[in-house]
């Protein structure tokens, strides 16, 4: 119950962010139309002030809904950004000055508050790949580029008087609208002016490439309820969970918290598809096959964790894992009791049966005794036993 109203109260964050996104977008627009009723101070602030806080309003407004995004993923960068844009929303509002902006000015204040009480929901951390940073570089060279080349060489063109003017000629070169308004005049400014249009429309479509392509992966690993290659790539270090079970949830939840990269094998595609819309990464597939097993990388894993309802498809999954890599760590969960010297014969490191372990607390509970130091020396005879296996089998 608890869980679940911090849940709602994030989720109530999050809706506060879109609708001062939407409102500060709304109520930038009708001020800069014309559109609005005057305030009671009004008088006291300059059109052209209302007008431009009506222009970066907007602009705000957008960036606020990209922040509500990133919040709903639960990135801390968006936390970041959100706690920055709400005040300048709510200056915003106050500097209109009119009517339809002190809603505006309200819900930016109220957000503040809920945002700062759900500040510890919001934990993901947002590392850029190294294409990524490559492709921004190389957007923000080419918008210098233009916009300083075109400043500097001022003398070529019509319209490109100061720095706004080159800036506004860069962007209109890279969209490729080509408004009229300025062009060059010399052999020199056009030549200038066709690098800086072949340099910015290269620059622009690899950014979007590098942005949109992610995305439209993801789309296709929630439906296919898979992981791309690109992340695939990138594993290291990792713990693989091997099937789906009744516990493969608490261990997935022990991970998340220990912010441990994991991946899920299984192939049940209905459990894939489900962990894969909660942004759980998973490959659909047998995990006691060897192709998938070298898919998510098991030569770069640091532990394996093997338990589902099948005894039988553990062992499997734990002999393959283990040809694969014969030093990795592989803790697994037996079902039936008597299978828990079958699965560390198959090669697991350490067996675990939970229906033992929870006899053993149930009826402790029911004399009185503490749970969790029950629980620890269970699992401290557990490990006695296991070493003197090991001694015996030497």
């Amino acid at each position: 119950m608890e869980w679940s109203r911090e849940w709602v109260s994030v989720r109530a964050s999050i809706a506060l962010t879109f609708s001062v996104a939407v409102l500060s977008i709304v109520v930038g627009l009708l001020h800069i139309s014309g559109v609005g009723v005057d305030g009671p101070l009004s008088p006291y602030i300059p059109d052209v002030i209302r007008q431009t806080v009506g222009f970066t309003g907007t602009l705000t407004g957008f960036a606020m809904l990209a922040s509500g995004y990133a919040l709903r993923r639960g990135y801390r960068i968006g936390l970041y950004s959100t706690a920055v844009l709400l005040p300048l929303t709510g200056i915003q509002g106050l500097l209109q000055v009119s009517v339809v902006s002190l809603p505006l000015v309200v819900l930016s204040m109220v957000s503040i508050p809920a945002l700062i009480i759900n500040r510890e929901r919001f934990t993901r951390t947002y590392h850029p790949s190294p294409t990524q940073l490559a492709a921004g570089t190389a957007l923000a060279t080419a918008l210098a580029y233009g916009t300083f080349g075109s400043f500097a060489l001022r003398e070529e063109f019509v319209g490109i008087d100061t720095i706004v003017d080159a800036f506004y000629y860069t962007i209109v070169t890279a969209s490729t609208v080509g408004y009229g308004d300025v062009a060059p005049t010399t052999a020199i400014g056009r030549m200038f002016g066709l690098s800086v249009l072949v340099i910015n429309v290269a620059a622009f479509a690899v950014a979007l490439g590098v942005l949109l392509t992610p995305a439209i992966e993801a789309q296709l690993s929630k439906a296919l309820g898979k992981m791309t290659q690109r992340q695939f790539d990138l594993l290291e270090n990792h713990v693989l969970v091997l099937g789906y079970g009744d516990l493969t949830e608490p261990i997935l939840e022990e991970l998340i918290d220990r912010e441990v990269t994991h991946v899920v094998v299984t192939d049940d595609e209905r459990h894939a598809s489900r962990l894969a819309d909660h942004d759980v990464p998973v490959l659909s597939a047998d995990p006691s096959d060897v192709e998938p097993l070298e898919t998510v990388r098991i030569a770069y894993a640091r532990a394996i964790v093997v338990a589902t309802n099948d005894d039988a498809a553990d062992a499997l999954a734990i002999l393959t894992s283990r040809q694969l890599n014969p030093d990795i760590r592989i803790v697994a969960g037996a079902t039936q009791r008597e299978n828990v010297e079958k699965l560390r014969r198959a090669g697991a490191d350490d067996v675990i049966s939970p229906a033992t372990i929870g006899g053993h607390l149930l009826v402790d509970s029911a004399f009185g005794m503490d749970s969790e130091a029950v629980a620890e020396e269970i699992l401290e005879e557990d490990a006695g036993s296991n070493d003197s296996d090991e001694r015996n089998s030497k």
